[in-house]
């Protein structure tokens, strides 16, 4: 852009030099400033260029310059979105829509601190200062109440029932809209530092240009006896000179840097000095997960592949490699009483930090707060939001923050114990104890449905009144938001656990219409395509998990759907891949375990299949399969001891038939394991579901009693 020589200075009290400006106009830019001392030292640095107050303050430099040169090397400036209105202060405008809306020097300036202190009480005190400064001897507190009223005409706002200002009585005004902040950062051209002709002719050119190239030339005590006019006009102009340059680059610049398409949400780390709030750090990380998701111009990767990488120590682009995405989110969550501060970043997946924003809100708002988060997120990343999905980003209503907190350890409990049923009962004690606190708190509902569901799963007793557990929860949370995906996703996997095929089909479409990124209803149709015997395309569904879940369900569900499409080799290697990274994960072992029985590895599967025993407190689910291991490896007594326990069992708790046909295929009793599916069907046991295609069955189909069971489940 060319040098520009600026003069005078003052030295502000902490030793920077400033100069004086005669606008308002928050910015900042950086700029190559070259100097000498009185001594003839030379100096050459890096400095930011702040605006304080009433001074331009060029933050590096620490001495008293002879002589100063800038040059910029880059310019920042924010706009504020806030409903209908765009504020843009580097401009001093304001718009509603596409109209700009008047307002005079104080009232802007009164709104434009507002905004930038969102959220926060800002004090009549602090008001007047601006307005002001300080020791001005008018009717402040006359001004300051004619300043806000014309703030609010213009923002049609209602100081009784307020959209955008509240007022603290007796102490000042808070901004309480939800505001997305986007700023416009460009590169300023490089140019030989000294004195620079093309500097003088950028500025000649601009509304007061000669009076700043005449600055630049005069005497020193001349200019310091002339310094304000001068120094405004010079800073005016060097903004303008700027603004020009950077219009004319700014398209070629944004060009450089595509829209992102990719983004993960790393776990938010806990400030709070407290252990115990980790379930909040998390349970934020999980909502905004959940939040980006939605937008179907953006994939986001899962909570499960995302926890991971909590407290890893991985670089930024050792992580985008893993994970093959091109932005992460990363920030902090702070918790003091019923107020949290959210502090969330946006980073490149070149390690680049492009975006920062500080978020102080109640506990009571944290759905709103999570909303605002996801949208300006929405924006720095330029994703389209479009149709339904500003539906989806409304603020919802406030929660009470004790609901919202025993929403909180329902989840952290749910997702790290659901390996065993102690743990999803603790969730569900939560779960119950948040809707107790609000009645109408859809989120409590979907996760008490994900709950009900867990206990359903055949490792956990598969329970029938599990089910109707999650179709009443899911339904209420329905009722309550219809935007929500999760509980669309849990009444498909119940109607497809029932044989209701079409129904199931539909609710896992719609669960994808309103979050594309859900993880779970990719596996859960996956899994829909696999009872149907249409293996190639459950095999596809299955692999598309891995663009949204690296490491976490994705593996899993597609080594299920391999080992029913007889592909044992394939299901061994996707599950040996995910136990070095899940070495405890009971669904993993039980998984592998059923691939090595079937292809003929027992005394491979029995050593994990114990383990998967011990880590489940001895679940039914887990326990028929080792029964099974043990048989088919030569160790007949071991199992029918098993069966033994799993029949004492059946007389004080509930046993899945399923426990029973498992154990009794591994014997090759199969007149038993007829007598077992005779009951699974009445139960709509979990196994029935993959009847047409399951390995472990392949010794029954030739009879015809087996034909007529495919038939009457509805897959035949």
């Amino acid at each position: 852009m060319g040098e520009v020589l600026v003069k005078p200075y003052v030295i502000d009290s902490e030793g920077f030099v400033c100069q004086p400006r005669s606008v308002s106009v928050p910015f900042e830019f950086r700029v190559a400033a070259s100097f000498e001392k009185g001594n003839g030292g030379t100096y050459k640095n890096l400095v930011t260029v702040e605006v304080v107050e009433d001074l331009a303050c060029y933050r590096g430099l620490r001495h008293y310059p002879q002589h100063l040169s800038l040059q910029v090397e880059s310019i920042t400036t924010h706009q504020f979105h806030f409903g209908e209105f765009i504020l843009d202060p580097s401009r001093y405008s304001l718009q509603r829509g596409e109209r700009s809306v008047r307002l005079e020097k104080r009232p802007m300036e009164l709104l434009i601190l507002l905004v930038e202190r969102r959220g926060a009480l800002v004090s009549r005190e602090e008001i007047a200062e601006r307005l002001w400064g300080k020791g001005v001897f008018v009717d402040v507190e006359h001004g300051i109440n004619t300043a806000m009223r014309k703030v609010r005409t213009v923002l049609r706002d209602d100081s009784e029932r307020p959209r955008y200002v509240e007022t603290v009585v007796g102490k000042g005004y808070r901004f309480a809209a939800p505001v997305i902040s986007s700023s416009n950062g460009q590169a300023g051209s490089a140019a030989p530092a000294g004195s620079s002709p093309e500097a003088a002719a950028v500025l000649s050119s601009a509304p007061g240009g000669a009076a700043a190239v005449a600055a630049a030339r005069a005497p020193h005590g001349a200019l310091f006896r002339t310094w304000l006019p001068v120094a405004a006009a010079s800073l005016l102009s060097l903004l303008i000179a700027m603004g020009f340059f950077l219009s004319r680059r700014g398209s070629a610049t944004l060009a450089a840097r595509p829209a992102i398409r990719s983004v993960a949400v790393l776990p938010l780390k806990n400030l709070s000095g407290d252990s115990t709030q980790e379930y909040l750090a998390d349970g934020m990380t999980e909502a905004l997960i959940s939040r980006l998701s939605a937008i179907q111009d953006l994939r986001v990767i899962s909570r499960t592949s995302i926890m991971r990488f909590k407290d890893t120590q991985l670089s930024i682009p050792e992580i985008a490699k893993m994970l093959g995405v091109e932005a992460f989110v990363e920030g902090s969550v702070i918790r003091e009483g019923n107020r949290i501060r959210v502090i969330a970043q946006l980073v490149r997946a070149d390690d680049q930090h492009f975006w920062s924003q500080t978020y102080d809100r109640d506990l009571t708002d944290a759905l709103a707060l999570q909303s605002d988060i996801t949208q300006a997120i929405a924006a720095r990343v330029e994703a389209t939001i479009v149709g339904r999905e500003h539906e989806r980003f409304v603020a919802p209503r406030p929660v009470s923050a004790d609901a919202y907190d025993s929403y909180l350890k329902a989840r952290f409990a749910l997702n790290t114990k659901s390996d065993k049923r102690a743990g999803i009962e603790e969730s569900i004690h939560y779960f119950e104890q948040a809707i107790n606190k609000d009645p109408k708190f859809a989120l409590a509902y979907a996760g008490l449905a994900a709950a009900h569901s867990e206990l359903g799963l055949v490792r956990n007793g598969g329970s029938p009144e599990a089910r109707q557990g999650v179709i009443d929860a899911a339904r209420k949370a329905l009722e309550l938001d219809p935007n929500l995906s999760e509980p669309h996703v849990l009444l498909a996997d119940i109607a497809r656990m029932q044989w209701n095929w079409a129904e199931s089909e539909a609710e896992y479409r719609k669960a994808l219409e309103v979050n594309p990124s859900d993880a779970d209803a990719y596996a859960g149709y996956a899994l829909w395509l696999t009872c149907q015997g249409r293996m190639d395309e459950a095999v596809n569904w299955a692999e598309r998990i891995r663009e949204i879940d690296r490491l976490g369900i994705s593996g899993n569900t597609l080594a299920w759907v391999l080992f029913n499409a007889r592909r044992y080799d394939d299901a061994i290697r996707e599950e040996r891949g995910l136990m070095a990274v899940l070495p405890d994960d009971v669904q993993v072992l039980w998984t592998l375990g059923f691939n090595l029985i079937v292809k003929g590895q027992p005394e491979d599967a029995i050593p994990l299949l114990e383990k998967a025993s011990a880590l489940s407190d001895r679940s039914s689910g887990v326990i028929d399969l080792l029964a099974a291991a043990y048989a088919r490896g030569g160790r007949r007594d071991d199992a029918l001891r098993i069966v033994a326990e799993l029949h004492r069992r059946q007389k004080a708790v509930y046993v899945p038939a399923t426990s029973f046909v498992i154990a009794y295929m591994g014997l090759g009793d199969y007149e038993q394991a007829f007598v077992w599916l005779d009951q699974a069907y009445k139960e709509k046991s979990n196994i029935l579901q993959f009847v047409k295609v399951h390995p472990l069955l392949d010794p029954l189909r030739g009879d015809p009693r087996f034909t007529y069971l495919v038939r009457r489940v509805g897959v035949g």
